[in-house]
């Protein structure tokens, strides 16, 4: 299990799909706070971590804390679907790196590794490895590190 550090540094620019392909950014969801998981249903470490994301995903939505697992996966959208079917996995959102752009942009050494960005759009921290996302220490970190909702 990754550990997660700590950093501000300003986001690359990236582009990942949605279900529908179009093409979208993180700029797409300016003021929320985002966790962009880079993963792949063929990576044992990313499919262990996929139901606490999930959950993760449910407890942050109220928040405007949005995780976005963005797929490397070569068969696209038809892999992830019937991944995310088999699983259960209910919460999350499906998004496409097919090509692995977003992740050589982000500098990601392998899989799983995600970013947590702060609602100004600077990552604030990194975590290489699968966690335990949906546990109390890693869901309060993830609020501290993406910041208060605007209005808050």
């Amino acid at each position: 299990m990754g550990r997660l550090r700590e950093n501000e540094a300003a986001l690359p620019s990236i582009t990942f799909n949605d279900a529908d392909g179009k093409a979208m950014t993180p700029a797409d969801f300016a003021g929320k706070g985002l966790v962009i998981n880079l993963w792949a249903t063929w990576c044992p470490p990313c499919v262990a971590e996929m139901p606490a994301l999930d959950r993760a995903a449910a407890a942050l939505a109220a928040e405007d804390i949005l995780i976005l697992p963005l797929s490397s996966d070569r068969g696209g959208l038809n892999a992830v679907q019937g991944f995310y079917e088999r699983t259960g996995i209910r919460h999350l959102r499906i998004w496409l790196d097919p090509r692995g752009a977003a992740a050589r942009a982000l500098g990601a050494r392998g899989l799983p590794t995600t970013v947590i960005v702060d609602r100004e759009g600077r990552e604030t921290a990194r975590l290489e490895g699968d966690a335990a996302w949906d546990a109390p220490q890693f869901l309060t970190a993830i609020r501290r590190l993406a910041g208060t909702p605007r209005g808050a």
